[in-house]
């Protein structure tokens, strides 16, 4: 990534937030991994469950953010939040740089819970009328049971927000796409904010939470915009 517009004195690569948020992501996945093999679903606990499933707590707005699914997983996003993060702690400083990041991450997970609501909130109609059971086209299960398996966990909201602010902050800066082919992140943002709205709406990429990046996306700009309106807190 080249940056062309902003060039600090004293610069900090690796800053607090960011550099914490890497540390806790990574123990939460070794956690994960050592407690499956022990028969504890950490991510199971600490998920974002559909708010209408038993197994929905309001914890679970936060905590889904710091789990993973797998390594790859982990990885692409930690890398994500450092690229864009570090460069936007350093202008911003570590308390507006995590507001921003729980900012991110609550509505990222608000509009996958407006997304699991259209998805399955008939399921939850159909089991007061007295219907128990669900036919996944795999399996007969219980409707109670099929709910609580709906569960989003990673950080993208976050790593959505924090591109859609680097994109608005520094729209001429290059990223160099596969680490090859330099492309203004104004275009990427746009390209990738389409992409991710075709996949929602399509279908496409099954099991990634599409709405869920858009949600973070949203709230890190409501939020920049909102900032914006008075250049002292911006």
């Amino acid at each position: 990534m080249r940056n062309d517009q902003y060039s600090p004195t004293k610069f900090n690569f690796l800053p607090p937030v960011c550099k914490n948020l890497l540390i806790i992501n990574i123990l939460m996945f070794l956690a994960t991994t050592v407690l499956r093999s022990r028969g504890i679903d950490l991510a199971g606990i600490l998920g974002l469950h559909f708010f209408m499933a038993e197994d929905h707590h309001v914890w679970q707005y936060i905590t889904y953010a710091f789990m993973h699914a797998n390594f790859n997983h982990l990885f692409f996003n930690m890398f994500a939040i450092w690229m864009f993060g570090y460069t936007l702690e350093n202008i911003w400083g570590a308390k507006k740089f995590i507001f921003f990041c729980f900012t991110a991450a609550l509505g990222a997970a608000f509009v996958q819970q407006i997304t699991y609501y259209f998805m399955y909130g008939d399921l939850v109609t159909a089991m007061s009328n007295g219907i128990q059971i669900v036919n996944t086209g795999y399996e007969k299960i219980p409707i109670k049971e099929f709910l609580n398996q709906i569960n989003t966990v990673g950080a993208s909201g976050i790593v959505f927000g924090l591109l859609l602010a680097f994109g608005m902050m520094f729209p001429n800066a290059y990223i160099y796409l596969y680490f090859l082919f330099p492309i203004k992140t104004k275009w990427f943002v746009i390209g990738y904010i389409i992409l991710e709205l075709f996949n929602g709406v399509f279908g496409t990429s099954a099991g990634i939470a599409h709405f869920a990046h858009l949600g973070g996306a949203l709230a890190g700009f409501i939020l920049i915009m909102y900032w914006k309106r008075d250049k002292h807190r911006f």
